[in-house]
């Protein structure tokens, strides 16, 4: 993983990474522009990390995960990303909705599910946005209402990442409102992909992502077992808040790994090609982009793992922290995998490079798991409350 820190890692940790980084270039590194060219999405391939322990990472042993830290995964993520950012960022998204089952679930969620999801036998997606309300998340509209032993949900999911894959195999955790305006009146639910009234919009056509199916999920009057709802009625909203801290650091994790792999790229070019009779990497104009590069990669990295472990913590300020390292990490990244891109020239607008495909990938990074415009407004937001505190 090119010129990445070991500083302050753990034996350990430092294996799991080697681990990591050892599946990234041989099970997906080689066939991320086949995947993403011809849209698929390699299931199996997700099941063999899986296998590794990748589908469950900070999911408590006894519940059939890892257990491992915030930035164990912060570490795995990056690894991955080297090989896809699409793929990783599904993971991610799937190892989230794994983690709120576990801390928010009953035992007999858990007992239905965990081990399931640990092996991606069932895939997962998170449904919170919706086609009018994307940052202001809490104005959803999607209903549910409660008749007899059951609820039945009705409204429209869009943006919502591995929808449709696995068939009737498939989980959607649905924030939904159960009671009145706000966040206080939404309620979570878990909904398998076979029930009564659920359907799937077209896969998305996007810029980037393309490994991966992109979906809006439909709910008719879709009815769910009240067993079904995810921890205490109105307590949904707080619960999706909670497990997006730690979804975006794993966001961030997926832009400095893609982003390492584009820094790659471009010092093993740029040791090859030549311009003016010099081989590129003796310009010392060029030099001191690739270490611009490779230094606000490092700062990123550092924010971010100083971020993680506020979360495992539980550090009053982890939620700020998260935040910062989100927008710092993707915005960074993206940044990173242009710079790369320009230094392979006409080739880097090639698709057999591959460094266009990271570009395309990580700019959704710095929308999704909140929007980086929202990641300042929660930053401020933290600084003037503590302030009148």
């Amino acid at each position: 993983m090119g010129a990445c820190s070991t500083a302050g890692l753990t034996a350990d940790q430092l294996a799991i990474r080697e681990m990591a980084t050892a599946f990234a270039q041989e099970q997906i590194a080689p066939f991320a522009n086949d995947w993403d060219r011809d849209k698929f999405f390699p299931v199996e391939t997700m099941r063999a990390a899986a296998d590794l322990g990748m589908a469950a990472i900070y999911v408590r042993e006894n519940s059939g995960g890892a257990g491992l830290s915030r930035l164990d995964a912060a570490l795995i993520f990056e690894a991955l990303a080297t090989g896809c950012p699409a793929i990783a960022a599904y993971l991610s998204i799937h190892n989230m909705c794994a983690w709120m089952i576990d801390a928010f679930g009953s035992d007999a969620q858990r007992e239905t599910w965990m081990s399931r999801l640990a092996k991606m036998q069932f895939l997962t997606s998170y449904c919170l946005t919706e086609p009018g309300c994307g940052s202001d998340a809490a104005a959803l509209r999607t209903r549910a209402r409660k008749r007899g032993d059951s609820y039945f949900l009705t409204g429209e999911k869009q943006f919502i990442s591995g929808a449709g894959a696995g068939g009737n195999e498939h989980l959607y955790l649905v924030m939904a409102r159960t009671g009145a305006e706000g966040p206080s009146g939404i309620s979570a639910f878990l909904v398998e992909g076979g029930s009564p009234g659920i359907r799937l919009g077209a896969n998305e056509r996007k810029m980037g992502w393309n490994a991966q199916p992109t979906r809006a999920v439909i709910l008719d009057e879709c009815q769910v077992p009240a067993s079904c709802m995810l921890g205490p009625e109105g307590r949904g909203f707080a619960m999706a808040m909670a497990a997006l801290d730690g979804g975006r650091l794993n966001i961030g994790a997926c832009s400095i790994g893609g982003a390492d792999g584009a820094l790659n790229h471009a010092l093993a070019y740029m040791k090859e090609r030549k311009a003016f009779g010099r081989r590129l990497d003796e310009f010392q104009a060029l030099q001191f982009r690739l270490a611009d590069m490779a230094t606000e990669l490092e700062a990123a990295r550092a924010l971010l793992w100083r971020a993680a472990s506020a979360l495992d913590a539980g550090a009053p300020d982890a939620g700020r922290l998260c935040a910062m390292a989100k927008r710092v990490a993707t915005d960074i990244g993206f940044e990173v995998a242009d710079q790369a891109l320009q230094l392979h020239g006409g080739y880097g607008y090639l698709c057999d490079y591959g460094l266009e495909k990271i570009v395309r990938d990580l700019r959704v990074h710095r929308i999704l798991e909140g929007t980086n415009e929202i990641m300042r407004l929660i930053v401020a937001r933290s600084l003037l409350e503590s302030e009148t505190k």
